[in-house]
């Protein structure tokens, strides 16, 4: 289904239909074979795989339903779509409990066909792609990874990729438990200095004269307590990576000396005097607004152009809830050796999560996942798993509401869609022919799908 191109197979008896439907559809783009019943249909999967198939339901000798049971047994990765004639609606519901995709009742506009064909192969592209990095996933079990493949984070992606054989001192921001360790450990990884040490220092964790040791070292009697020299982590990074978590956390008389070593690459121990020169790159992190520190007088603002030459910015879990099903998915592999259980989550549970806006991010998304499975009874994962919280609590429209209200499955797909190209649209300054390229979408493909959602430029 490259470019937006899909292979379609329109099945009725009714000529005329039939050759309107594969105009219609062929116009949007596509690639359509018609066919004159169901026996012809089945010959032409036999010769060829298709990505839809329209078909009637009531037709002579092989009727949509035969056809439709052919098809999930054969090519289950192939999704059918029935138009049905009126009062047989009833039919076509029982077919989609069969595995049919959507069903249309005669007569209907050709734009509701190119809509429902649109909905489903958004549908079919988001399975495929969940598949291919559940796949990914089975053959990273274990490693401490950057997950999603929503465009905000290919963006930080591709910004890791450019950044990672350079010795650029790098700022990583973003709300608590979005991972900005697990980017700097990635920047690290595909480093150069990848064979060297990496050593994490959370500031925020340390009293100040605690931090200034910590960090630079201290010579034996520099302090009460101090009965030996000691290292600090900068001299524990050499020839490696030193990565500061919550950097906007260092206290003003700390931040002199870090800006000297960003300066000079080197430093001295606390009550020392001998200088140190060091081989060391520095990552820095923070949830912080720096700027604002740097007004209120409790950040330096040369320290600030020090540390920020480079900024990758971690989006928040609300704001790519595409992720979340892979997220998931890796969370119950690591979780199956650390408990011992085997788990899946259903597709209700899944939905809730999804519509929570998780203002602890990945890491309390992490933690979740983690308590249901301890305490499902079986190996599924269900909403009663889930906390209050995520379910919706008393005087709040409930997740699970909302969750209802978006038409199951369906809607969390077309909602998911909706965030994917109002991003895309942003990304590209609402270009809607680069956006279109993007998303690998025809730009009337696009120009729909922005009507649909109601999708449009705010001016300011």
């Amino acid at each position: 289904m490259g470019d937006g191109l899909a292979k379609i197979l329109v099945v009725d008896d009714k000529q005329g239909l039939r050759d309107v439907l594969v105009e219609s559809l062929a116009g949007v783009g596509h690639d359509v074979e018609p066919a004159e019943d169901g026996s012809r249909a089945l010959e032409k999967l036999n010769e060829r795989t298709f990505d839809i198939v329209v078909t009637d339901l009531k037709m002579p000798g092989v009727d949509g339903l035969e056809l439709l049971r052919v098809v999930r047994e054969r090519a289950p990765q192939t999704g059918v779509i029935l138009m049905t004639a009126h009062g047989t609606v009833d039919t076509a519901v029982e077919a989609m409990r069969l595995g049919a995709l959507d069903y249309v009742e005669k007569p209907f506009p050709l734009g509701a066909m190119e809509a429902k064909v649109e909905k489903a192969l958004e549908g079919i592209r988001l399975q495929s792609e969940n598949a291919y990095l559940k796949e990914e996933l089975q053959q990273k079990v274990g490693q401490d990874e950057i997950i999603g493949s929503s465009a905000s984070m290919k963006n930080v992606y591709e910004l890791v990729g450019k950044v990672a054989d350079t010795t650029t001192p790098v700022l990583i921001l973003g709300e608590s438990g979005t991972g900005k360790e697990l980017v700097a450990r990635e920047i690290y990884r595909r480093s150069p200095r990848r064979d060297g040490p990496f050593v994490t220092v959370n500031c925020a964790a340390l009293a100040e004269g605690v931090l200034e040791s910590e960090l630079f070292g201290h010579e034996k009697g520099s302090f009460t307590g101090a009965t030996a020299a000691k290292k600090g982590k900068f001299e524990l990074a050499d020839r490696g990576t030193l990565f500061l978590d919550e950097i906007g956390e260092i206290p003003p008389s700390t931040q002199v000396k870090l800006l000297r070593f960003l300066q000079e690459k080197e430093i001295e121990r606390v009550g020392g005097t001998k200088t140190i020169k060091l081989d060391v790159r520095v990552l820095a992190a923070t949830n912080r607004d720096l700027k604002k520190r740097i007004e209120e007088n409790h950040f330096r603002e040369d320290l600030y152009y020090r540390i920020n030459v480079i900024t990758i910015q971690l989006p928040p879990l609300r704001e790519r809830r595409e992720d979340i099903p892979v997220l998931v998915e890796s969370f119950l592999t690591r979780l199956e050796k650390k408990i011992q259980k085997k788990g899946k989550v259903d597709e209700e549970a899944l939905g809730l999560l999804q519509m929570y806006d998780w203002p602890g991010n990945v890491r309390e998304l992490e933690n979740v996942i983690e308590r249901a499975l301890v305490l499902a009874n079986g190996a599924a994962i269900t909403a009663k798993d889930l906390s209050e919280e995520i379910r919706g609590g008393e005087g709040a429209k409930s997740a699970r509401e909302a969750y209802y209200e978006a038409s199951g499955l369906q809607g969390q797909i077309e909602r998911i869609e909706r965030e994917i190209i109002r991003k895309a649209l942003e990304e590209n300054d609402w270009n809607q022919t680069k956006a279109a390229q993007q998303l690998s979408l025809k730009r009337s493909s696009l120009q729909y799908k922005m009507k649909k959602y109601n999708l449009m430029k705010r001016e300011v």
